[in-house]
């Protein structure tokens, strides 16, 4: 089975976060950071990844987005702190 991701990326600034969910995450940020990703991340230039989860179930991931998308900013930028204290862009990484 394919696994699947659910993503936070934010803007330069990091005042302006994205939650998604995909199942190809390197695929999928780069299509972001070309400007074809959704209308919102290319309004606020949205380009850099924060944060990801990989789940081996679509489902699991798209119950993991609904949830972080009704979290506080404040929650969300904890959780990325967390695993990326530094918040720089993971991109490289993938």
């Amino acid at each position: 089975m394919k696994n699947s991701y659910t993503y936070i990326l934010a803007n330069k600034t990091r005042t302006v976060l994205y939650i998604g969910v995909t199942s190809e995450l390197k695929s999928r940020q780069i299509q972001h950071k070309n400007g074809e990703g959704s209308i919102f991340t290319r309004k606020y230039k949205i380009y850099d990844l924060m944060y990801f989860e990989e789940f081996s179930d679509i489902n699991q991931a798209i119950a993991r987005e609904k949830q972080l998308k009704n979290w506080h900013k404040d929650w969300k930028l904890n959780l990325i702190k967390t695993e990326n204290p530094e918040m720089r862009d993971l991109f490289s990484e993938l």
